[in-house]
C-alpha cells in the first residue's frame, strides 16, 4: 500500500474518532444552554393543557379596510352571512385569505 494513502487513511480515522468523541460534549453543552433558555422565557405549547405563566397573549386584533378587501376578493356584495366569521378572524393562518388553485378551480379570481 502507498505510504501517502496509508497516512491519509490513518488521519481520517483519527479525525473521525475525534469528531465522534466530541459529539457528546457538544450535545451536553447544547442541552444546558437550552435548559437555561427555557427558564428565561416561557415556552407555550410544551404542555398544551396549560398556558405558561407570563407567556405573551394577543388581546385584540384590528383588521383594516385593505385586509377585508383582500379577504373578500372575488365575493360580490351583499356579502353572505356565512362570511361574517371574518369579523372574528384573528391573525392566525386561514386558507380563506390566500389564493388557492389556479383556473378552472379559481372561483374567486385570485389568479387573474
Amino acid at each position: 500500500m502507498n505510504n501517502n494513502f496509508q497516512g491519509a487513511t490513518e488521519a481520517m480515522r483519527i479525525s473521525t474518532f475525534s469528531a465522534t468523541a466530541a459529539l457528546p460534549l457538544i450535545l451536553m453543552c447544547s442541552a444546558s444552554s437550552l435548559a437555561s433558555a427555557e427558564s428565561d422565557y416561557p415556552v407555550a405549547g410544551s404542555q398544551p393543557s396549560q398556558r405558561p405563566q407570563g407567556a405573551p397573549v394577543i388581546e385584540w386584533v384590528k383588521h383594516d379596510k385593505q385586509w377585508y378587501e383582500e379577504a373578500l376578493t372575488g365575493v360580490n356584495k351583499p356579502y353572505p352571512r356565512s362570511l361574517w366569521f371574518l369579523d372574528s378572524q384573528g391573525d392566525w393562518y386561514t386558507p380563506f385569505t390566500r389564493p388557492g388553485m389556479p383556473a378552472p378551480y379559481d372561483l374567486r379570481g385570485w389568479h387573474e
